[in-house]
């Protein structure tokens, strides 16, 4: 195409991220929005449109673009497979149209003699068209152009069609000199449960019905029942291989353990095997896989730990010692995050000279466990490994696997963070574990929002981990895990507890200043239990069972502030993007007293306004409370109940004059 005759500017491509280095994300049957800022010179209009084709498609599909004002452009289309897809956006000068918006303007203001010419130009371009249609839309153009060239033709009639014709005109546009964005912009589509998952930790060798006996993988079968009960849907089990001796660690993190101690899941590796070996005390392979079958019957994917790492003991440490670096006295050099010190672990060192072959080693552990069936890896300390690395592997594995989700347990700098979500981790751990007042909250969902990360970074909202035991949970008691466990499920689409501790409100710290619990499950068996009236359980399986029922809270991308007069309270909406489906959240954020006041609702957000009544339905407690206008009081109890979700119920008259609510 002769350079002298592009006219037409494309730019501002959104989603685009890193100058399009990275793929943005989506959930299969999402509809993907795309804006460009789409101009020309002069006055003649434009056209665009996205233009988007899944991998391995050689054929782009169209999908119109609308403009939304001062040269700006939006458009979208649906991803229904998982998968990557590509898109651009194309624009040109529309001719048709240009011609239809100046006669728009002629018309009325010139004898219709003097329009004959300008009707016969728009013929033109209709027969222009007709050359490159159907043989079927062919002659209907043709038709239009012959109405418009007929001087008999009332000047009405005329109109009438090339009013008519312009929907059929832009199939066959004159494209000659489109331009298109000088880049194709990547998408990854993942499946459902990367964007909606209620997560629970659990530890396969505390899962014995008897005091003090070593549970294995069909223990954990026999606890399926109880966690399906819950509602969970992901079931992430800390490492499962077998534990190393040296340096193991005691109780409470000693560093001398004794006869019996069991030591932390995380030190991986002894004579019995490394990452690819199961603990022979948890079962065999056949197990799992046993495991993993009995658990999808319950609706229960199973989440395995990948912490590359390894105990002194591991395989790799005698075949490979060129994986581990070495001290000035030929030494390996144990895992360090002072003042914390892991002398039962030693880290890969991802600058060997011989990082392929590392590289390929790990990428070969991950295709073993998906080849005996598991689909969703909670990646330990991801942050401490290289970040190629990341890219490369995942990379990887979802081109031959494109279902597998990889969690990041992350929980380090904002733009690390973000780094390894760009370059491909399905879901990340969050700061929402220390964000408790409801300006920290605010803040920082508000700027997750601002920021564009939620273009590629999904929060998983874990409330507790076998690490972090946060103070609000230590000094809050019951109603204070009944609040962060709302504000975890309400908040975000995806969302995780360490259990049974958590359901249980396991709060004893090991030392007041510490997030680290007394008697951590991670050094040693532990005995819940499970039927204590204290528990939680009943009521996370009612918050579990109101996730699923209201598709507002299935996303992470429909979350909006409403004020309140009492800085001790947060209200907070999602709705469907059709409003038929809306959700209001009122939590009391101080656990130990009695928080009353105002809302203010940002009604035109929900789809209301101020004269209309409507009912917002409590699914926790199934009280009923008729609301009008956007000021509306509350009560909240932390030891009874210490939010409401609430959904909204419109109030309608019909013609038979009775009111109801749908």
């Amino acid at each position: 195409m002769p350079e002298g005759q592009v006219r037409v500017v494309v730019e501002g491509v959104r989603p685009e991220i890193d100058c399009g280095a990275f793929p943005a994300k989506r959930i299969v049957g999402d509809i993907v929005s795309v804006e460009a800022d789409v101009f020309t010179d002069g006055h003649d209009l434009v056209a665009a449109e996205i233009l988007y084709r899944q991998s391995g498609e050689e054929v782009w599909r169209r999908s119109p673009m609308k403009p939304v004002g001062n040269d700006h452009w939006r458009g979208d289309f649906l991803v229904s497979e998982i998968g990557k897809y590509y898109y651009t956006v194309e624009g040109w000068i529309d001719r048709f149209e240009t011609w239809r918006d100046a006669m728009s303007r002629r018309v009325g203001s010139e004898p219709e003699d003097g329009l004959r010419t300008e009707y016969r130009i728009g013929a033109d371009l209709i027969d222009a068209a007709a050359r490159l249609a159907s043989p079927e839309d062919s002659a209907r153009l043709r038709d239009f152009a012959r109405i418009l060239r007929e001087d008999a033709e009332e000047g009405g009639a005329k109109r009438a069609a090339f009013g008519e014709v312009a929907t059929l005109l832009q199939r066959y546009a004159d494209r000659r000199f489109a331009v298109r964005y000088g880049k194709e912009l990547c998408l990854t589509v993942d499946r459902e449960k990367a964007g909606f998952s209620a997560w629970y930790e659990m530890f396969p060798r505390s899962c014995a019905a008897e005091q003090g006996r070593y549970g294995t993988l069909r223990d954990c079968e026999a606890r399926l029942p109880y966690v399906a009960a819950m509602g969970f849907d992901v079931l992430y089990l800390p490492p499962i291989h077998p534990i190393g001796h040296t340096s193991r660690k005691g109780k409470n993190n000693e560093v001398l353990a004794g006869p019996d101690d069991v030591g932390s899941p995380w030190a991986i590796g002894s004579e019995e095997g490394g990452h690819t070996s199961i603990d022979p005390k948890l079962g065999t392979l056949d197990d799992l896989c046993s495991f993993i079958a009995k658990a999808k019957a319950q609706g229960i994917e199973i989440a395995l730990d990948l912490a590359f790492q390894c105990s002194p003991d591991h395989p790799y440490v005698r075949e490979h010692p060129e994986w581990f670096r070495k001290r000035p006295d030929g030494t390996i050099q144990y895992a360090e995050n002072p003042p914390k010190k892991y002398q039962d672990i030693f880290p890969l060192d991802f600058e060997t000279p011989q990082w392929k072959e590392l590289w390929e080693e790990l990428k070969r552990v991950v295709l073993f466990w998906v080849g005996h069936g598991v689909r969703i890896f909670r990646v330990d300390n991801p942050h401490t490994k290289a970040i190629p690395f990341w890219e490369w592997l995942i990379g990887g594995v979802k081109d031959r696997h494109p279902e597998v989700l990889f969690l990041a347990e992350a929980f380090t700098r904002p733009k690390l963070m973000y780094r390894l979500a760009k370059v491909g981790f399905s879901q990340s751990y969050t700061y929402f574990t220390w964000r408790n007042t409801r300006a920290e909250l605010m803040n920082y969902f508000q700027d997750l929002e601002k920021s564009g990360v939620r273009e590629y970074f999904r929060p998983n909202l874990w409330s507790n981990t076998p690490d972090i035991l946060p103070e609000f949970l230590q000094t809050g008691g019951r109603a204070a895990f009944m609040i962060r466990f709302i504000l975890a499920a309400t908040m975000g689409a995806n969302y995780g507890i360490y259990g049974p501790a958590f359901e249980l409100c396991e709060n004893a710290a090991k030392h007041p200043a510490s997030e680290e619990y007394l008697n951590s499950e991670k050094y040693e068996l532990k005995r819940w239990n499970l039927e204590n009236p204290w528990s939680l359980k009943d009521f996370i399986a009612r918050v579990n069972r109101i996730r699923r029922g209201n598709r507002a809270l299935q996303s992470d991308a429909n979350l909006r502030f409403h004020g309140t007069d009492n800085p001790q309270v947060i209200c907070f909406s999602k709705a469907t993007i059709d409003l038929s489906d809306i959700v209001i959240v009122l939590c009391n954020l101080d656990p130990f007293h009695k928080q009353t006041g105002w809302i203010e609702l940002d009604l035109a957000s929900l789809g209301l306004d101020g004269r209309s009544t409507f009912q917002a339905h409590d699914l926790l407690s199934d009280g009923r409370f008729l609301w009008r206008g956007a000021s509306n009081y509350f009560e909240l109890t932390p030891e009874s109940l210490p939010a409401h979700i609430m959904k909204v119920r419109k109030f309608v008259r019909t013609e038979r004059d009775f009111d109801y609510y749908f």
